[in-house]
């Protein structure tokens, strides 16, 4: 079926149904859940170390871009912009496989105008508490203690979503 006929639903279904290694929770064993996650604590480490030394998680430069007032925070979203748009064309160019050994398939977004309401939202809270959910960890682990109320009301956040989802303009 050509992606411009998948639907969302059948996504879900599909991505649940072909995971490769697709176990719940309590069929994995300590030893191995943690040997599995390993590779995901240390990147969450070193991205954690690059928003701290870049100043990303910096509360005023957040505030400076938002009141247009310096570059700083729009070339690191540029450079990550440009980073993810390389990365895409030279997995797509070089039919790049997992390491799984399956192909990587982008599947094409649909638009709904609850992505304008949610990119707005997430702008206003990025602004007012000068967090967005990547850098909240980082915030947290460099002593930005008030940042756990930060954690929690995206947590609630997520969590009212999924509750009402079926009722919003999707």
């Amino acid at each position: 079926m050509p992606h411009s006929d998948i639907t969302v639903k059948e996504t879900a279904k599909f991505d649940k149904e072909h995971i490769p290694g697709n176990k719940l929770p309590h069929e994995y064993n300590r030893v191995e859940n943690f040997l599995n996650n390993f590779k995901y604590i240390i990147g969450g480490l070193l991205f954690g170390i690059v928003l701290i030394k870049s100043e990303v998680i910096s509360w005023f430069r957040i505030q400076e871009m938002f009141r247009l007032q310096s570059f700083h925070m729009y070339g690191v979203i540029g450079s990550a912009i440009a980073t993810g748009i390389i990365s895409i064309w030279i997995l797509k160019k070089f039919n790049v496989k997992a390491i799984t050994g399956e192909p990587i398939s982008i599947r094409p977004k649909e638009f709904s105008k609850g992505q304008i309401f949610g990119g707005l939202l997430f702008g206003f809270g990025w602004a007012l508490t000068g967090a967005c959910p990547g850098p909240i960890y980082a915030q947290i682990g460099a002593g930005f203690l008030t940042t756990v109320v930060t954690l929690f009301s995206a947590i609630a956040g997520v969590w009212v979503y999924g509750r009402f989802r079926h009722k919003l303009p999707h």
